[in-house]
């Protein structure tokens, strides 16, 4: 094992915690193609795409998913997905009771621990579950994040703090704990590491949770090209980067999904079929915001650095306009 892979690597943990598994209708699908996506939503759910690929099986029947923040949200739209496709489930949650209801209402082998994404401990002894349950991890889904407010670069750190902890150091821990164990698998097998579009374009308001997903999209991009030049590795690592969603986190008071929102499942069968496809960034447009103008933003954000441009430009008084002309002619 290289000394990249090795810096990976954690101490195993032998406490293990486990819960039950019932039925559950299958979710709604959306889109099979992400340039169309957008336009048009889709009622019908078309089975897990069957195309060759070295990590299609990661979806397919018996493989063996981890999934943290798996009680709400994208990270239960995935389980709902998975699950009905025939997967077998370890979902993980500072949510007990979210994860047994979950659970109970989904069909095949689901098992839940709860636990806080942040402790290395509790990472450790969700990992030594997965295994001593399956004997294998096809697919580690490091979704857990919280929202919080952190919207002061220099007032207080508490929020800093538990945001940074949960959504940053909750990956980095699920990547120390999991992937040390996968690539001695000798199978392929995938690392998704859920960042977000505020942690790629940074805009003003919420730095604290723009840092830490900004550090996910670098810890990510860092893990795919170890991966990729470990001698004899089938592990891949993906960055899904969800648009606006309508989660647990993001709805507030809402219980109908705003018309500019995706589902969190049609989150989730982009991420499937981009997956498959052998993609590295997964970057979900919403009924709101086309791919285009997506690419459009992430180019500007990128040239404030090369053209010497204010920071955060887009959002400057005298840059404004500027940006709207960009944005309306690319």
């Amino acid at each position: 094992m290289s000394r990249s892979i090795r810096r990976w690597a954690a101490a195993p943990n032998p406490r293990v915690r486990t819960l039950g598994s019932g039925p559950l209708a299958p979710p709604r699908s959306c889109h099979r193609a992400a340039a169309r996506a957008w336009r048009r939503a889709s009622d019908s759910r078309p089975p897990i795409p069957k195309e060759k690929s070295a990590v299609t099986h990661v979806f397919g029947t018996d493989a063996v998913a981890v999934i943290t923040g798996g009680a709400s949200g994208i990270g239960a739209a995935a389980a709902r997905r998975f699950a009905a496709a025939g997967m077998k489930l370890m979902l993980f949650d500072r949510d007990a009771d979210g994860l047994r209801a979950l659970a109970d209402s989904l069909d095949g082998d689901v098992r839940t621990l709860a636990g806080d994404v942040a402790s290395m401990a509790d990472v450790e002894r969700l990992r030594d579950a997965a295994f001593d349950a399956f004997g294998r991890v096809d697919l580690l889904m490091n979704n857990a994040a919280i929202g919080g407010r952190g919207d002061e670069s220099w007032r207080g750190t508490d929020d800093w703090r538990r945001i940074i902890d949960i959504n940053l150091w909750g990956v980095i821990n699920g990547v120390h704990a999991f992937v040390p164990r996968m690539l001695a698998q000798a199978r392929p097998a995938a690392v998704i590491n859920t960042g977000s579009k505020q942690g790629i374009t940074n805009p003003p308001g919420h730095p604290a949770y723009a840092v830490a997903k900004a550090g996910v999209r670098t810890l990510t991009e860092q893990l795919a090209h170890a991966l990729r030049e470990e001698p004899g590795s089938q592990v891949s690592a993906h960055l899904l980067v969800p648009g606006w969603t309508f989660t647990g986190m993001t709805a507030g008071a809402a219980t109908e999904k705003p018309e500019g929102a995706w589902s969190a499942e049609q989150v989730v069968d982009l991420m499937i079929e981009r997956v498959i496809a052998g993609d590295f960034y997964i970057l979900c447009p919403d009924n709101a915001v086309s791919p285009a103008l997506d690419a459009a933003r992430i180019r500007w954000s990128a040239e404030d650095l090369a053209q010497n441009r204010p920071a955060l430009s887009r959002w400057h008084a005298d840059w404004k306009d500027r940006f709207e002309d960009f944005v309306s002619n690319a």
